[in-house]
């Protein structure tokens, strides 16, 4: 079965950070499709394709997440840690956007692979900015990676 495609998966439990999320990437037309999860364990069956979203794919990749360390279930660091790990999924872009000021959060994140690590500002002015040099950046002057000779395209091999 199809599924359609997730240009951001966003994974917060905070329905201010998510409203806030969305309404700065609408203010800025970036990323039309957007799916939420809310807990880590959420997030992981959306990126597996486990459970309700059995039906997804791995071809159609989201082509960022934003995660959240602090979650329900499986918190942030279990979730990279698990997408990190798998072939099927360590490509994709993760960047933690938390409001986690300790060092070594950011020091255990890259360790684990997250491709970059932000606090999220407390202005919504600057938190707006920041969700669209996001989206610039990982939506459309990031190169995505060649993996086995194949170029992998907003969740399709070219």
């Amino acid at each position: 079965m199809n599924s359609p495609e997730v240009d951001i998966l966003l994974v917060d439990d905070s329905q201010e950070d998510v409203d806030l999320t969305l309404h700065a990437r609408r203010s800025e037309n970036l990323a039309n499709r957007v799916f939420i999860a809310r807990d880590g364990e959420e997030a992981l069956d959306f990126l597996f394709c486990l459970g309700v979203h059995g039906q997804r794919s791995f071809e159609h990749p989201p082509k960022l997440v934003l995660l959240d360390l602090k979650l329900p279930k499986v918190d942030g660091m279990q979730v990279l840690e698990q997408v990190k790990s798998d072939p099927r999924t360590k490509t994709i872009p993760v960047v933690l956007l938390t409001s986690s000021r300790e060092e070594r959060d950011m020091a255990h994140g890259y360790d684990l692979g997250v491709n970059s690590y932000l606090q999220k500002p407390v202005d919504f002015d600057e938190f707006r900015k920041m969700v669209k040099l996001l989206g610039l950046y990982w939506l459309v002057t990031n190169q995505p990676p060649v993996t086995n000779g194949t170029l992998r395209l907003a969740g399709q091999v070219k």
